[in-house]
């Protein structure tokens, strides 16, 4: 098994090549840039997204519906889902990212974002991740979030607060847009050792793919 370069390593241009250096700032978009050049994980996520979204649409049509005609439950559960995910949800979502960074062995986890960009982020000072460590630290938040939401749709199926859980589900898949983005680049070079980490002092992210 072979271990992960240093950074000194990843900066010798004999050996990587610097595929990208981002701004946190300039984060969205890099993630739209991701979007608009990978044609393979994302077109499928963006169907699973489309699918979600018009789900979205018809539950709260239909809770919209059920509060014209004297039941409000529907429509206050999902509101209240909107308001959970915008603000308690994207708390749950860093820390679940960062609990991943502590199981990969990032020695030390930061949070932090640009609230005028509504961008938040978790991260690990120089911590090198490569292709699988990556991959866990992105998904981390996208299934157990679904996981949990799932697991509230099947136990309140017959009651308003099921309105909450797909309400939930909707709003995160959509927090899961960029890391999925982010993903595809561990995916463009087949065969290529790819990886990436932060610099906090400099308020950037790395990514390499080792030279052929």
């Amino acid at each position: 098994m072979n271990s992960k370069p240093t950074i000194e390593e990843l900066h010798n241009p004999e050996i990587f090549e610097l595929f990208a250096s981002v701004e946190q700032k300039r984060i969205k978009d890099f993630v739209l840039q991701q979007v608009m050049s990978d044609k393979k994980l994302i077109p499928v996520y963006m169907v699973y997204q489309t699918l979600l979204f018009l789900a979205g649409i018809f539950f709260f049509t239909r809770s919209v519906v059920l509060a014209y005609k004297g039941n409000p439950y529907y429509l206050l559960y999902m509101a209240g889902a909107v308001i959970f995910s915008l603000t308690f949800l994207v708390v749950i979502h860093e820390l679940l990212h960062g609990t991943a960074l502590k199981l990969a062995g990032a020695p030390k986890v930061a949070f932090g974002g640009i609230l005028s960009k509504f961008i938040f982020f978790a991260e690990a000072d120089r911590f090198i991740m490569d292709k699988k460590t990556f991959l866990l630290v992105a998904f981390t938040p996208l299934v157990v979030i679904k996981l949990l939401t799932i697991a509230g749709i099947i136990l309140f199926f017959t009651v308003p607060a099921l309105y909450f859980f797909l309400g939930v589900m909707v709003v995160h898949s959509f927090f899961c847009s960029g890391d999925v983005a982010l993903a595809t680049i561990f995916y463009r070079f087949p065969g290529r050792d790819t990886y990436t980490y932060d610099h906090s002092g400099e308020k950037k992210s790395y990514y390499f793919v080792k030279k052929m």
